[in-house]
């Protein structure tokens, strides 16, 4: 069976390119009938934080990214990954470094100095017993490191990028498995060693991760064959870029998935967006289509190599799609706290008055933040614009409006019904029927544009508003 996993570190909230990558994930389990399943990496004492995996955690729900284990913390499996460093050191695979943080730093400036690459170069891979104990007797501190064998092709067939071969000597030298720590104690377990225990701990069939993780691989290959363990296969997917072809970073602003769930963007649209961002789908299939969808058809043939720039049109684009495909009840459901925390007070209209108003603004929604904006002018009165104030000045514009407003009935108004009075104002003010409408629409809603114009007036009359709104333009 097909076992995935999505591995989030929790010192900091989720970020985009991380969700990509758990999209990846789950249409890939779910397009083999497989498992996707989460994993913790919580071993950074000092960043992790709880409310990092609840934020992480609440983001995967929201997409609708549905895990099928209880998560596994990793902070949770810390002696096994020890015992396992101890096999290795066991077995002559591994061994302990006393170089001092002093001396690694010389090492490296002198290597830059004669413009070679930085990299560790093994000068305690054979310390003899009687070295180990003077380091010892000094006082010093050993990290582990595993050795690496300059001399080794790493080779493996990547789902994405087909045939990758990796050469030991560009590894960096002995990697480091374990950090600093008294020589009789094994420190706190390093990256490349405890992904490579839990996942063969989790039977985890494909890595799928970002191309930033190459480089792992070819180290965790050489683990995976130390231990004796089962090799995943590997995907690894294209970064996502800014406009500027680097990759995505805080420095362009938004960036976690609560950001854009907080300028208003759907779980929908966004998921589905991220499929994009990298993920072609075969002629024939809409740009717009959902997970389950995606998750039919979903293969690494179509993943492209080359880094995806983030596109905030066609987000837009797909989160508008989104939006005008929702039913008025739905979007009424999720514009209503949007409004109450805007001070708006939706309850003291009628639940068909609200449901009329997402009827009338829903078309022309991109984010669902915009539908606060669009209807503030039926909750609140607005100020008039100058465009709204230029029209009041064309004759025969105030008088239209007064004439207008002598013919508002005090009870319900129907487009037919109100039709009749506009063609009589016109007539009594002696004005075209463009200066009354363009009038009426810069008295009702402040300015010059915005949804249609009589059905926001009588959205307006039906709490007694036109009235008010067509008075104070009459002085």
């Amino acid at each position: 069976m097909v076992r995935v996993r999505l591995a989030p570190s929790p010192t900091g909230t989720l970020h985009i390119g991380t969700a990509r990558t758990a999209v990846f994930n789950w249409l890939f389990a779910r397009r083999h009938g497989g498992q996707f399943l989460l994993r913790i990496e919580d071993t950074d004492k000092e960043r992790s934080k709880p409310e990092f995996t609840e934020n992480i955690l609440e983001g995967l729900q929201w997409l609708g990214l549905s895990w099928d284990e209880e998560p596994i913390h990793q902070s949770a499996r810390v002696e096994h990954h020890r015992q396992t460093i101890q096999q290795l050191l066991d077995a002559g695979l591994a061994y302990r470094c006393f170089a001092s943080e002093d001396e690694l730093t010389a090492m490296r400036e002198a290597q830059m100095a004669s413009k070679q690459a930085p990299r560790y170069d093994n000068r305690h891979r054979h310390l003899s017993a009687e070295q180990q104990a003077a380091f010892v007797t000094e006082g010093r501190m050993a990290t582990v490191r595993f050795r690496i064998d300059d001399q080794r092709s790493i080779e493996w067939k990547d789902l994405v990028r087909g045939p990758m071969r990796w050469a030991g000597a560009d590894l960096g030298g002995d990697m480091v498995i374990a950090r600093r720590a008294p020589a009789d104690q094994i420190g706190d377990p390093l990256y490349n060693l405890v992904v490579v225990c839990d996942d063969a701990a989790m039977g985890i069939t494909h890595v799928i991760r970002g191309e930033d993780h190459i480089a792992n691989t070819a180290k965790q290959l050489l683990l995976y064959e130390a231990l004796g363990l089962q090799q995943p296969e590997f995907a690894h997917t294209p970064l996502i870029l800014n406009q500027a072809g680097r990759k995505l970073s805080k420095r362009d602003g938004v960036t976690s998935v609560n950001d854009f769930r907080g300028m208003g963007y759907t779980a929908d649209a966004l998921a589905n967006y991220m499929t994009l961002l990298g993920w072609s789908p075969p002629e024939g299939m809409e740009e717009r289509f959902s997970l389950t969808q995606a998750a039919e058809v979903f293969g690494f043939e179509r993943v492209n190599k080359a880094g995806a720039r983030f596109d905030w049109d066609k987000l837009n684009w797909l989160n508008g799609q989104v939006l005008h495909e929702l039913g008025r009840e739905e979007l009424l459901k999720r514009l209503i706290p949007l409004w109450q925390d805007a001070g708006f007070a939706p309850a003291e209209c009628s639940e068909a008055w609200c449901l009329q108003l997402c009827e009338l603004i829903g078309p022309s929604l991109t984010l669902l933040a915009d539908g606060v904006d669009q209807a503030k002018p039926f909750f609140v009165r607005p100020e008039l614009q100058d465009d709204a104030k230029g029209q009041l000045e064309v004759p025969g514009a105030r008088e239209a409006l007064g004439a207008l407003l002598k013919l508002l009935p005090e009870g319900p108004l129907g487009a037919e019904e109100a039709k009749p009075l506009l063609a009589q104002a016109c007539e009594s003010a002696g004005v075209k029927k463009g200066v009354l409408m363009k009038s009426l629409r810069g008295a009702l809603l402040g300015q010059l544009q915005g949804p249609d114009l009589m059905d926001s007036w009588l959205l307006l009359h039906t709490r007694g508003e036109d009235g008010a709104r067509i008075s104070r333009c009459l002085g």
